[in-house]
């Protein structure tokens, strides 16, 4: 379960953001919400029907709680506190009511400060905490950008997993990671992936061991992270699970998301480098809206229909 603290928020954001605290910083190992939560549910202006939120005071709001009465403001507070208000956020660089710091400092919730206005405040946040506690996991395999694409190369040890990406990289294609994945859901529609840090830049070939893309071929050799677009299965030249023309596209769930499949056999002679090529190339033509092969099974019946009515 993913964690995160007001400390870690203000720290990673400072320089984005430049949050400053102004009371409550005894709270500030006060944990957000777990992970399964969403980044939009986190945070925004100022709603006591959500409590449990990262509350933002813009001009607006600022606005709306000086007209309150001062106990209408003192039951609103109340009913933040109440909630499990995680902080309060003033925007702006305006001036804070006494009061409120006066509270947030008694009841020891974090009040923080920024001055950014209160939009960009939240949807800088809310993207920060989308990747902080999207779902995540590592795969076993090579993840390259071909054609600008995100390629994920899996199959078993072996095949020449490693040795299919070292032949890519010679024909300009990148590396961004080598033997461990870290995937993450960044959003509903989208899977990112990196390397870890341990394994940044560097791919294992057997005979060769381990070798610095980076400083071998150059910065434009590899590649920080990528969008996962396609997954390139390679199985043996024997494998009975091959299957020569899939008539529906294929696909991996991961992260909950399906992603486009293709299978390559593994055989002497084969230009895998090639052929992982033309696979991105025709995944980037279907998701333009082109399908070659629903383009010929259309003719071919319009063929044998054609052929049909001259007997």
């Amino acid at each position: 379960m993913t964690m995160l603290s007001i400390q870690e928020l203000v720290d990673e954001n400072s320089e984005a953001l430049g949050l400053a605290w102004i009371a409550g910083m005894d709270a500030g190992k006060r944990h957000l919400p777990a992970s399964n939560t969403a980044a939009a549910d986190l945070l925004g202006h100022l709603n006591v029907v959500h409590p449990s939120r990262i509350q933002v005071f813009g001009k607006e709001e600022l606005v709306f709680y000086k007209k309150l009465k001062e106990t209408a403001r003192e039951k609103l507070l109340i009913e933040l506190a109440e909630g499990g208000v995680p902080a309060v956020i003033i925007a702006e660089g305006l001036e804070t009511p006494v009061e409120l710091t006066s509270f947030c400092s008694k009841n020891k919730i974090p009040l923080l400060s920024s001055q950014h206005d209160a939009a960009h405040l939240i949807d800088v946040l809310r993207i920060y905490l989308g990747k902080r506690f999207a779902p995540t996991t590592t795969v076993h395999g090579v993840f390259m950008d071909v054609l600008g694409m995100g390629v994920l190369i899996t199959g078993e040890s072996g095949l020449g997993k490693s040795e299919l990406a070292l032949e890519l990289i010679s024909r300009g294609h990148g590396l961004v990671a080598d033997d461990a994945v870290e995937f993450s859901r960044t959003n509903p529609t989208m899977i990112e992936g990196q390397c870890p840090d341990l394994l940044r830049n560097l791919l294992e070939v057997r005979g060769l061991g381990l070798l610095d893309i980076r400083t071998i071929f150059g910065e434009t050799a590899v590649r920080r992270k990528m969008r996962l677009k396609l997954i390139v299965h390679l199985v043996r030249a024997n494998s009975e699970k091959f299957e020569r023309l899939p008539i529906q596209d294929q696909t991996q769930e991961l992260l909950g998301l399906p992603i486009r499949r293709v299978m390559l056999q593994v055989a002497a002679g084969r230009n895998l480098a090639v052929l992982v090529e033309a696979a991105a190339r025709n995944t980037i033509l279907k998701l333009r809206g082109i399908d070659t092969l629903g383009e010929f099974m259309e003719r071919q019946a319009q063929a044998i229909m054609e052929n049909s009515n001259l007997q």
